[in-house]
């Protein structure tokens, strides 16, 4: 594999960043996350990071160098992200468990497959145009599908940040993943925290990619995001890989060719084993088989009402 990736992220006015992200790969396979502390609920920064370490961790453990399926692998280790958050709250005995977003990718075999739980975004971008992105799971965007309110307004309107979907939630939160998609060499993913979203228009976000190089593009819209908002700035944070292919000739980005099988490159803390049982509440296989039946029953329905990305 070869690619560029950079990612950034800024507290803005608020006092703490609640924002965590981090990325990892190995020599066939690629994870990028950004999860969103909810500042409305306890520790939301404990949440957050505790379900980047989660699925991070897992990813070291289960790519070797190759994941068996990286659209599974993305339910279980959301579900099981979930699952931490939970024991969090059962160990420090918190008077409700703290909460967060997250958008994941993996890239393998020259194809992307992500997954979100709330209002973290994702954006696919080709030749200066999004022609992907999630869909939040946010009030106003149950608005729209229902005919309450225009899509113009879901970056503006006043329940925007009121979500139905999340980690944490005494509910299992559904997991809403893409299909196999295709990449195409020059093409760029950006995931980032509504920080970014609700204040730098979709338009800007492919222009910057068309424009310039992730690492000039990614500081460049945090930058655009913090001046737009003001003192009332949120956490911002923003991720972007920019695809370059097999093209062992290219020069830029990084290379994976090299790196030998059992090797992995991250940004992201390892977990050990016996930080990831969740000792208070286990799941066992069939229950994990079980809420992931009922996840894909939730997202069957949704799809009824949503077009497909």
């Amino acid at each position: 594999m070869r690619f560029s990736i950079y990612q950034e992220s800024k507290k803005g006015g608020r006092k703490s960043n609640q924002d965590r992200m981090g990325y990892c790969f190995t020599r066939d396979a690629l994870l990028m996350i950004v999860a969103d502390g909810m500042g409305g609920h306890v520790q939301g920064d404990m949440a957050a990071q505790i379900a980047v370490q989660t699925v991070g961790s897992l990813f070291q453990q289960q790519a070797t160098p190759l994941l068996k399926s990286p659209q599974r692998f993305l339910e279980s280790s959301i579900v099981d992200a979930h699952q931490q958050i939970l024991h969090y709250r059962t160990a420090n005995k918190l008077s409700e468990s703290p909460r967060t977003t997250i958008v994941a990718c993996i890239v393998q075999n020259g194809a992307a497959y992500w997954a979100h739980v709330g209002d973290s975004r994702l954006y696919w971008v080709r030749s200066g145009e999004v022609i992907a992105q999630t869909r939040d799971h946010s009030k106003i965007q149950s608005m729209i599908l229902q005919g309450l309110a225009s899509p113009a307004e879901i970056d503006t309107h006043p329940d925007r940040n009121k979500l139905f979907n999340c980690l944490g939630s005494p509910e299992l939160p559904t997991v809403e993943l893409s299909r196999k998609m295709t990449l195409q060499p020059g093409d760029t993913l950006f995931l980032c925290t509504d920080g970014l979203w609700s204040v730098v228009s979709d338009e800007a976000i492919a222009s910057a990619f068309a424009d310039s190089t992730v690492m000039r593009a990614v500081p460049d819209m945090i930058y655009l995001a913090l001046m737009e908002a003001g003192s009332d700035a949120d956490n911002v944070t923003g991720m972007a890989m920019s695809w370059e292919g097999a093209d062992l000739h290219q020069d830029s980005g990084v290379s994976t060719v090299s790196m030998p099988l059992g090797a992995i490159t991250t940004t992201i803390d390892h977990l050990r084993p016996s930080q990831l049982e969740v000792q208070h509440s286990p799941m066992t296989d069939s229950e994990i088989e079980r809420a992931i039946d009922d996840i894909r029953s939730s997202i069957r329905k949704s799809n009824k009402l949503m077009p497909k990305i």
